[in-house]
């Protein structure tokens, strides 16, 4: 089974093309992609909140979540502001 495993930073990203067996979570995809600090961060598969234990199907894109630096509602108050 074919999986994709993506980080993303504002300038850059990574990713890593995977053949895992079926039955693979997330879990293993994550191990199995050489991400060593993923393991507080938030995961989804194709934009879909995920967790470690889900059981993951051909050709899904499994996105490592950066950590919010600002809440999306303080930052629209922000912006209203001005």
């Amino acid at each position: 089974m074919r999986v994709e495993v993506i980080r993303a930073w504002p300038h850059r990203f990574e990713t890593v093309q995977l053949d895992l067996p079926p039955g693979a979570t997330v879990a293993d995809a994550l191990v199995a992609s050489g991400f060593d600090d993923v393991q507080s961060a938030a995961i989804a598969i194709h934009g879909v909140n995920a967790t470690a234990g889900t059981v993951l199907n051909e050709d899904d894109r499994v996105e490592v979540l950066r950590p919010l630096l600002i809440d999306p509602k303080d930052a629209r108050r922000r912006r209203a502001r001005r």
